[in-house]
């Protein structure tokens, strides 16, 4: 077991998509609790809060899913479930547009309309107003009784090994009389044709055709929502084995990485955290690997989501499947480097059988950061050895990309030309920078020639320099960093060089990321006189690479608040319960683990 009882620790932004309702910010702010550290709970009282909608994604290694619910006025509780079985491509049709093949997952959603009918004296039986809701890995409903006297309770969790997603009913009787309820299940099948062959989708139930309840007495039967390749049976594994996998699942994740603070919100934030960053790692031709999720993205890997941002944190967390997905990612860019130095493929979308785009986005500079890291985190010699061509050659591909002022060129950054970059970005320059010294660290453990690292070491002093004297700026009145050379406004990016050790501008720097560019929903893009719509954008990365930033800077005190301010909205606000992706794109979803944030710590 570790533990993180105090600063520093490692707190990880991830991934599902939730929808955002249109009840004011204010009042909803303060309906959700913590209830441990694994677990947040809301107890509906006086419709207060009503209506309210959201949603939250889970997943396993075959299946993943995003329920919706929406709890009207009257706290009656609707639920949609869009199911996702990853490593199932639909043929795409001739008229579908281009795109398609970069989102190819069969997908069916399911409403309630699926789920068994019960009845009780001829009488179908309706569950009461939702009492509780309860988010703890796995997603809860507590009903109020219904006029007959039934409380049902609703747990939806996905099965960590097959391609199911199942909802748990429990029936309790809470009168003093003896109940009979009957059932009509439905089952609700579909085909559909992948390239080669045919698959199928089913919503089946195993509730039994009677149910009698003495008082007091439960009754507990599933509903799972499953698929199947034509050459596969339908999964036939139990409601309790799958209900057992998935708490030993979240078992694993409470026990691995404890964080232990004055603060329950942090804490709190922190469990989820590893939980959505670790439960969304896909079974794929590539190997084990992590994916964002989000209802876009699965089976595939990203040199910024994956080789830069969650791979390094799995060997903080001791997690062996993590590991396996980071090496699973390195290892498909390792195959993907060449002897003339062209540009490496920044992404393996569905499983990598789609062609790839090639744009420089500086991903071999993000991958040689992330890979080093992960090397130096995980502490294992043969797999450093395994890694280290990958590192040198990334290193080697910066250099020749650097222009006559010593920064790297790149035609884009992560954000891929959503926002202007320029031809040569803070972005790029400062991974690059991260990544070198990184590698001359590894490169002490590895026993490599002195030569090596001392080139590394110079070259890093001199790229440190051409930062300061390219990106370094009056931007806005503040003596910081403009993030490309002709920009004019100050960019969530900044935070960069304080991330990688550069602290020149430590001051002015922590100044914009928090006067300037805080908002409720932590650090913005940046703050456009010119384009009012890129001032509403956010991306929750950029603002856990800020607090990264400003505690390795040295900023403790403010960086604490802040940090504090932003796990209280994102854990207990108006979205649950987890660090999102952007918005206004893909409203607010959230895409798994993003940032690995080593607090005060140097990997």
């Amino acid at each position: 077991m570790r533990s993180i009882r105090t600063l520093p620790f490692c707190i990880v932004q991830i991934t599902f998509f939730l929808w955002v309702q249109t009840v004011s910010a204010q009042q909803k702010e303060r309906f959700w609790k913590v209830n441990s550290t694994q677990s947040i709970k809301w107890e509906l009282k006086n419709n207060a809060n009503l209506p309210h909608s959201d949603n939250i994604e889970m997943a396993g290694k075959r299946v993943a899913a995003i329920v919706s619910y929406a709890i009207d006025t009257s706290g009656h509780l609707s639920l949609s479930r869009q199911i996702f079985f990853p490593q199932i491509h639909p043929e795409i049709k001739s008229t579908d547009p281009g795109w398609f093949v970069y989102r190819a997952y069969a997908k069916p959603v399911y409403k309630d309309d699926v789920l068994p009918k019960l009845y009780a004296n001829h009488k179908e039986v309706v569950p009461g107003k939702l009492e509780q809701v309860e988010i703890d890995g796995i997603l809860g409903f507590r009903h109020a009784p219904s006029s007959e006297g039934l409380v049902f309770e609703r747990q939806l969790f996905p099965s960590p090994s097959q391609r199911m997603f199942i909802e748990k009913v429990t029936i309790t009787n809470t009168t003093s009389n003896s109940i009979t309820l009957k059932g009509a299940n439905k089952r609700v099948m579909a085909e559909g044709f992948e390239k080669e062959n045919k698959y199928a989708t089913a919503a089946i139930s195993d509730a039994p055709a009677e149910i009698n309840l003495q008082p007091g007495e439960s009754s507990t039967f599933g509903i799972y929502f499953i698929a199947k390749k034509e050459t596969e049976n339908f999964p036939t594994q139990t409601l309790d084995d799958a209900f057992e996998e998935r708490k030993s699942f979240l078992n694993e994740m409470s026990s691995s990485l404890i964080l232990e603070t004055p603060n329950s919100e942090l804490n709190t934030l922190f469990e989820f955290s590893k939980i959505r960053a670790s439960e969304s790692i896909f079974e794929s031709r590539l190997g084990l690997i992590h994916s964002p999720g989000g209802g876009r993205y699965y089976v595939g890997i990203w040199a910024n989501d994956q080789a830069e941002y969650v791979s390094p944190f799995f060997p903080f967390l001791g997690y062996k499947v993590g590991n396996e997905s980071a090496m699973s990612t390195y290892r498909a860019f390792a195959r993907e480097v060449n002897d003339e130095f062209k540009k490496i493929r920044y992404a393996f979308e569905v499983e990598g059988t789609v062609p790839p785009f090639l744009l420089d986005r500086g991903d071999a500079a993000m991958i040689a950061y992330g890979v080093s890291q992960f090397a130096l985190a995980l502490g294992d010699k043969e797999t450093a050895e395994e890694l280290w061509p990958l590192i040198v050659w990334c290193l080697e591909y910066n250099k020749r990309q650097l222009n006559p002022e010593g920064v790297v060129k790149s035609e884009s950054d992560e954000m891929e030309g959503r926002i202007a970059t320029g031809d040569a970005n803070l972005s790029t320059s400062s991974l690059y920078y991260g990544a070198l010294d990184h590698a001359a660290d590894l490169g002490k453990s590895l026993g490599k020639p002195r030569k090596i690292l001392n080139a590394y070491e110079r070259e890093a002093k001199r790229l440190a320099e051409a930062i300061e004297n390219y990106f370094g700026a009056n931007v806005e009145g503040l003596e910081t960093y403009k993030y490309y050379k002709e920009h004019k406004y100050l960019r969530h990016w900044i935070c960069l060089p304080l991330v990688v050790g550069i602290h020149n501008r430590k001051a002015a720097t922590i100044e914009a990321l928090f006067d300037r560019l805080w908002t409720e929903n932590g650090v913005h893009v940046e703050k456009n006189s010119d384009n009012e719509a890129i001032s509403k954008i956010f991306w929750d990365r950029a603002t856990l690479y800020a607090l990264r930033g400003t505690f390795l800077s040295g900023a403790t005190d403010v960086s604490l608040d802040k940090l504090e301010q932003f796990s209280h909205k994102r854990l207990l606000g108006n979205r649950v319960p987890y660090v999102v992706e952007a918005f206004p794109e893909g409203n607010m979803a959230e895409y798994l683990l993003r940032e690995c944030l080593v607090l005060n710590q140097r990997v």
